[in-house]
């Protein structure tokens, strides 16, 4: 199973990543109850080799960029790659409403540098596509700041495979951040349009095993390898395809660290195809 994932640029990760949402408070709004272990889980998942962290503006807003920027501070020899988004405005807990305009866009990307103590944005990807704003001017801003140093790679989230197309038409789009898990793979085709094409595939809601948590041919593959379902899930998703980099969020430092340990997970291909037909 291949470990890394290559970007391009000397961004060569560990596929196996970290996402920052879960962090801030209830409905992603607002700091975290205990702003000491929000950074600390952070600096946990560095220390056990975890090199790209994703996050948002919109996560808070901008209390996970600021925990990242702590945690990356307090960490200052680890060469982490740092994904985030632009493209959401909040109105409150659970609130989430895209703005595709681009002086938004330009507005927000500065903000993210500022939020994160970054001089340049590894991966900078559109949280959504702003079904008001032509794609051209969406895409064109982060073009230009992209020309300006100001991000290295681009990336898309929540998108279909002509959407896909058309962006790469406008810009380089190494990326796509689309919701997808062992039982929810609706995005079937994105996935192997990413395969196709080297673009690194983003899961997110990487693990919903709360459906499965009962399911007895789950628990009997967890149980052989003492794992928990969400390791298995975890696991599954790293050998369904190399160009997946899951990046499982949490509050809780063991949690973080549990998660970590499914990369050592080689589930036999008819373990595999067996978690495949799970629904």
């Amino acid at each position: 199973m291949e470990q890394f994932f290559d970007f391009g640029k000397g961004l060569k990760v560990n596929r196996l990543g970290y996402g920052t949402m879960q962090l801030p408070g209830k409905g992603v709004w607002g700091p975290a109850k205990d702003v000491e272990n929000a950074v600390e889980v952070i600096t946990t998942v560095i220390d056990h080799g975890v090199d790209f962290i994703d996050t948002a503006d919109s996560y808070g807003p901008f209390f996970a960029n600021l925990y990242l920027k702590e945690a990356l501070k307090q960490r200052p020899d680890n060469n982490v790659m740092v994904a985030t988004k632009v493209g959401f405005t909040r109105q409150g807990p659970g609130q989430w409403t895209p703005n595709g305009r681009p002086d938004y866009l330009r507005q927000q990307v500065e903000l993210n540098l500022f939020s994160l103590g970054l001089k340049q944005i590894d991966l900078l990807q559109l949280h959504r596509i702003d079904k008001t704003v032509p794609l051209e001017e969406q895409l064109g801003v982060l073009k230009e700041l992209q020309s300006e140093g100001k991000i290295k790679h681009i990336g898309l989230s929540q998108v279909s495979v002509p959407e896909i197309e058309a962006a790469q038409k406008i810009v380089p789009i190494v990326s796509v951040q689309n919701r997808y898990n062992l039982i929810d793979r609706a995005d079937e085709d994105v996935l192997e349009f990413a395969e196709k094409n080297h673009l690194a595939f983003i899961p997110w809601f990487p693990l919903a095993t709360g459906k499965l948590s009962e399911d007895k041919r789950l628990l009997k593959i967890a149980d052989k390898y003492d794992a928990s379902p969400s390791q298995i899930a975890l696991a599954w998703l790293l050998k369904k395809s190399a160009v997946i980099m899951p990046i499982p969020g949490t509050k809780s430092k063991e949690h973080a660290v549990q998660n970590l340990e499914a990369a050592k997970i080689e589930l036999t291909d008819a373990e595999f195809n067996e978690l495949g037909n799970l629904k």
